[in-house]
């Protein structure tokens, strides 16, 4: 290397050092470049806790209805139900006002078509009051055991055939006031045999009967004896024992306790309770029960105008 090579090189060696400082000063005087503004962060999704926390909106108020409005709206359901059950019957199987005093003591907590089948060989053994009296207990236990709670019913059975030979001939009595004397028969028991065996009228408040006048703003009440009596004075008495039969038909098809099928329903216009259940009518459709459902009944005997198929016989043990 010549001396003139050396010495440039000398040079750039010591200008590098002097580059770098002037480099990194210019970098702290520029002015720095501008990031883009962050993001606001999305507003977090409720939690099915605070969704839960959350005030339910309210349905809008309804219009207050007056009585006279209500009364009117009440006998056109009443119609409609005649319209829609022209076959509407007591579900009960009877050929005498002694059997059907006997299986509408049996129906309480149960089907009535479990009453049914179990009455054929309850009456081929014991057919009249005297006979009734005269069972052993526990065979009677035995009897309508299928129809649960056994023992009191039997107690009840005991008691009112006993009471029937002792102080009523053998006879079942045609007046209400006669009736509820007997061992475990109350209104609603009278009420179905002065109807449907003596042609007496008579309202039926069973569960089914008192769901549907409250959901029709019939009645406010729960106790069974003043939902009869809010009734009574909404209709005419001729029409207490059909419209007993037209309601729990309903209650039992279509407006069901815990699902009723709104959107199937042939009276929703007229109901202020719509839309407590199913609103499709798709799917309201698969709700309905029995012969609106293609099924059988719940008598094995029904009438000659009942549409659908009758129910079959308890299976042999």
């Amino acid at each position: 290397m010549t001396t003139k090579d050396a010495a440039t090189k000398k040079a750039a060696v010591a200008k590098a050092p002097a580059a770098k400082k002037a480099a990194a000063a210019a970098k702290r005087t520029a002015p720095a470049k501008r990031t883009a503004p962050a993001k606001k962060a999305a507003p977090a999704k409720k939690t099915a806790a605070a969704k839960k926390a959350a005030p339910a909106k309210k349905a809008p108020a309804r219009k207050p209805e007056s009585r006279v409005a209500m009364v009117r709206r009440a006998r056109r359901i009443n119609r409609e139900l005649a319209e829609l059950y022209p076959y509407a019957h007591p579900e009960l199987d009877f050929t005498n006002p002694f059997d059907l005093l006997v299986a509408t003591v049996l129906s309480a907590q149960t089907t009535d078509l479990r009453v049914n089948q179990t009455t054929p060989r309850l009456f081929a053994v014991c057919p009249t009051p005297e006979d009734m009296a005269a069972m052993d207990p526990e065979r009677l236990e035995e009897l309508i055991r299928p129809t649960g709670f056994f023992r009191a019913k039997t107690k009840s059975l005991l008691g009112l055939s006993t009471a029937l030979r002792d102080r009523f001939g053998g006879e079942v009595p045609g007046r209400l006031e006669d009736l509820v004397t007997l061992p475990g028969v109350g209104r609603k028991t009278a009420n179905v045999v002065l109807g449907n065996a003596f042609g007496v009228p008579g309202i039926t408040v069973d569960t089914h009967f008192g769901r549907l006048a409250r959901r029709f703003g019939w009645t406010a009440q729960e106790d069974a004896e003043k939902v009869e009596a809010d009734v009574a004075a909404i209709f005419p008495k001729s029409e207490w024992t059909m419209l007993s039969h037209r309601v729990v038909f309903h209650g039992r098809r279509v407006c069901h306790s815990r699902k009723p099928a709104c959107g199937a329903c042939a009276i929703a216009p007229l109901c202020p309770a719509y839309g407590e259940g199913e609103t499709d009518p798709e799917k309201a459709k698969k709700l309905l029960k029995y012969e609106l459902g293609g099924q059988p009944g719940q008598r094995l005997k029904p009438p000659a105008d009942y549409p659908g198929q009758p129910a079959s016989p308890m299976a042999a043990p």
